[in-house]
């Protein structure tokens, strides 16, 4: 609201949205291609990332900073900082965004103090107002299924929406190639904006997904059902108090360089 006052212009980085293949298949989706929207299932379960070695004379927040991936105040979580992408595609699909969930997860194979606080493995149930539920799962294990997408089962069908997809009596598939690369279409849509004064606000679907990520972490830090009204009004502060080198960042590593982990059952989220 107060970009709009401003008439600023804000992009967040969910490039799907400006990717020619889920564009279509969502508007057939919109259309009623399959009929009501039942349930959803999405994943990004890969391989993980990179890790940045301790320096010589480095900070512990510069150290954080370079491994940022893997302390929850700056990356999130993988749930947040790569899973966000699938779970937006099923509220875009949705038109709405989950009001409670409740899941499993843990940190099993990359327990190493280099990993910092984050868990390898999240499975979330996100329940949506109208009742309807979406599947998540998100996992950082080598040698493991992969599987980065997103899929909604409808009343009169189903649809692959990464793979643009529609089976059932409306079957449909999006078969055109050499599409524009939505990375680039994303900043090409922002300049647009800019450049022409035209409205263009991001800010409340990418706050609105964000939030439906740290849900999901929540709900598999703690163990409970998690109200999104409730993670809205959290109290718990998780930045640091100042942003340099030499400051304290919320999270620090234990006399043996280990990080605080999360416990189901035992931590507190909200």
């Amino acid at each position: 609201e107060e970009a709009k006052k401003k008439n600023l212009k804000v992009g967040v980085g969910l490039q799907r949205h400006h990717q020619i293949g889920y564009i279509e298949t969502i508007k057939r989706l919109h259309d009623g291609a399959i009929g009501d929207i039942l349930a959803a299932r999405c994943y990004w379960n890969d391989g993980g990332v990179w890790v940045k070695e301790r320096q010589p004379n480095q900070t512990e927040m510069e150290y954080q900073m370079r491994n940022w991936y893997y302390f929850v105040w700056i990356g999130g979580d993988h749930i947040v900082e790569q899973h966000i992408h699938n779970l937006d595609v099923i509220n875009w699909v949705k038109n709405d965004f989950p009001i409670r969930c409740h899941g499993i997860g843990g940190r099993q194979v990359r327990t190493g103090k280099q990993y910092g606080e984050i868990f390898d493995h999240h499975a979330v149930e996100f329940e949506y107002a109208d009742g309807s539920r979406c599947f998540s799962q998100c996992q950082h294990t080598r040698g493991t299924w992969s599987s980065v997408s997103e899929h909604v089962i409808g009343s009169k069908g189903l649809c692959d929406v990464g793979g643009f997809r529609i089976t059932g009596p409306n079957a449909w598939q999006w078969k055109q190639r050499n599409n524009p690369n939505p990375y680039q279409v994303e900043h090409d849509d922002l300049f647009d904006a800019i450049r022409n004064d035209k409205p263009y606000n991001e800010a409340v679907r990418g706050a609105m997904s964000t939030l439906t990520a740290i849900m999901g972490r929540d709900a598999t830090y703690s163990g409970k059902l998690i109200e999104r009204d409730a993670v809205l009004n959290s109290p718990i502060e998780r930045r640091p108090s100042a942003y340099t080198w030499d400051a304290t960042p919320p999270s620090l590593p234990d006399k043996d360089g280990f990080y605080p982990v999360a416990i189901p059952g035992t931590t507190i989220v909200v």
